[in-house]
C-alpha cells in the first residue's frame, strides 16, 4: 500500500509544479486555482460527452439511421473543438489541466453508457440530458469566472454554453420526431 505524501510534501510538489508550469497572471492566485479546478472538471465531462455521443453515433439503428447519425457526427466534433481551447485556458491563466483517462474517469460528472445496444430515442432524450447538465455546469463555472474577473474565460465559456444549448436543442427537436404517428 502506497503512503500518501505529507501536506508539507504537497506544499513542495505544488511549489515545484507553480515553478516549471505557473504562467503569470494578473488574477488572484485562489481564483486561478478556482477556476483551473472548474475547468478540469468541465473538460471531464466535455470528454465523457464527447465519447458518448460517438458512441452512440457508432451504434445507431433503425429508421432514421442517416439523419441521427451526422448530427451526432457533428456534435461529437463540436465537442472535441472545445476540448483544447479549455485546456489551454486552465493553462493560460497559470493553472493546470487533466493529465490522463483516469483523472477524467475521477472528475466526470456525465455518466457513461456502457451499454450493449440502446434505442435511437433513448440515445437522442439521454444526450439531451446530457447537454441540458453540461450547460448547467457551464453556468456555475461562468459565474465564478465573472467574480473573479476572468473576462477571457467567461466569454469562452458564453460561446461554449450557446453551442450546448445548441445541441440541446437539435436532440430535443429529432427526439420529438420519434414519438407518435408522425414518426
Amino acid at each position: 500500500m502506497t503512503k500518501s505524501p505529507s501536506p508539507k510534501a504537497n506544499a513542495a510538489r505544488s511549489a515545484q509544479v507553480h515553478h516549471f508550469l505557473g504562467t503569470p497572471s494578473d488574477l488572484p492566485k485562489e481564483g486561478v486555482e478556482n477556476i483551473s479546478a472548474a475547468l478540469r472538471a468541465l473538460l471531464a465531462d466535455v470528454f465523457a460527452l464527447y465519447l458518448k455521443t460517438k458512441n452512440f453515433h457508432w451504434h445507431l439503428s433503425g429508421r432514421h439511421f442517416r439523419d441521427y447519425h451526422l448530427m451526432l457526427d457533428d456534435q461529437g466534433a463540436e465537442l472535441f473543438a472545445m476540448t483544447d481551447p479549455m485546456a489551454e485556458r486552465a493553462r493560460r491563466i497559470g493553472g493546470t489541466t487533466l493529465h490522463s483517462i483516469g483523472e477524467i474517469s475521477k472528475l466526470q460528472r456525465i455518466k457513461d453508457n456502457d451499454a450493449e445496444y440502446v434505442d435511437a430515442a433513448d440515445m437522442l432524450a439521454e444526450l439531451c440530458e446530457d447537454n441540458k447538465q453540461l450547460v448547467a455546469e457551464m453556468r456555475q463555472v461562468h459565474g465564478l469566472t465573472d467574480e473573479v474577473g476572468d473576462c477571457a474565460t467567461t466569454s469562452l465559456l458564453e460561446n461554449w454554453i450557446d453551442e450546448s444549448e445548441k445541441r440541446t436543442w437539435f436532440l430535443f427537436e429529432a427526439s420529438r420526431n420519434t414519438f407518435g404517428a408522425n414518426s
